[in-house]
């Protein structure tokens, strides 16, 4: 497996606003990996650099193990589908996919024909006058049939209902067994595709706060509630990312793999132990982290 995408320390700066801060991944082939965080975490500022949209201001950064500006050799191995996808004003559906060919090379026509059949697409409606969730449909279909090596999808489903998402992820799945390249999904609705993930990273100000297998992630975190002070008790020594008390009771979540001793001593402390969802772990670390700085900083 080789890197497809290799950053080193990828800082960009606005003044003095760190949106990206010393940021160092690799992206492997062959791999569906999630991009998670809040708004304005710094998700999209990097898949810009990457995609040669943006000049980083320091640090590193091959995508196909070359410089990405002005190199067509990479960006036409590149498919990055934006959250507000522009196409030239007088444009209809069909011309998109009539032009698409000329910018990727691995462009599969049938596949795009059968994705507009499933999405109810009107080929020779105008752009303009399409919903959102028929806009973003037509990204979706984009990003599927070019087949690029590296395919970036930043909030793509914007518009569409839980029925149409649930078909994006299907033929995303379906063709990604039969043709696998690296994928990137940058979305909000992590527990949707959750299950689809093999690599979760997560951005938060700017920073990459984590960078793991989805395998080694699931089972990471647990909620353990019960009466406030037997939770603290057990609390001892663990890493919490989240505390929740109420009227003398108390949730709180845990970071780590708990052991057969920890949830011995949590029955005989009378304490539920419960799973934590990805979605659910992301928004107490990123939650979590932003209020403990706060408390550093003061």
């Amino acid at each position: 497996m080789g890197g497809i995408v290799e950053v080193n320390g990828l800082t960009k700066t606005y003044g003095k606003l760190n949106a990206v801060d010393n940021v160092s991944f690799t992206l492997e082939e062959g791999k569906i990996y999630g991009l998670l965080g809040r708004n304005g975490a710094g998700k999209t500022t990097i898949m810009h650099m990457i995609t040669a949209q943006l000049f980083a201001t320091s640090g590193q950064l091959r995508v196909f193990g070359e410089e990405p500006f002005e190199n067509d050799r990479v960006l036409r191995r590149i498919c990055f589908i934006k959250e507000s996808q522009k196409y030239p004003e007088n444009f209809r559906v069909i011309d998109v996919l009539n032009v698409s060919p000329l910018f990727y090379p691995n462009w599969d026509k049938e596949l795009a024909h059968s994705l507009i059949q499933d999405f109810g697409l009107p080929l020779k409606r105008r752009i303009k006058k399409l919903s959102r969730g028929m806009l973003s449909s037509v990204g979706i279909i984009v990003g599927l049939a070019s087949r690029a090596p590296l395919t970036i999808f930043d909030e793509p489903y914007l518009g569409l209902d839980a029925v149409a998402r649930s078909l994006f992820y299907n033929r995303l799945l379906e063709d990604y067994a039969e043709h696998p390249r690296t994928i990137v999904l940058s979305t909000h609705l992590i527990d949707e595709v959750s299950q689809m993930l093999e690599h979760v990273m997560v951005i938060d100000q700017g920073k990459l706060i984590l960078n793991e297998e989805a395998d080694v992630l699931r089972g990471r975190a647990s909620t353990v509630a019960g009466t406030a002070a037997k939770v603290e008790a057990f609390l001892a020594g663990k890493e919490v990312i989240h505390r929740e008390p109420f009227a003398g009771l108390m949730s709180a979540t845990i970071l780590g793999h708990l052991n057969a001793q920890d949830r011995i001593q949590a029955t005989e402390l009378g304490l539920e132990i419960l799973p934590v969802s990805l979605q659910q772990m992301v928004v107490h670390l990123t939650n979590g982290r932003s209020h403990r700085e706060a408390g550093e900083a003061r």
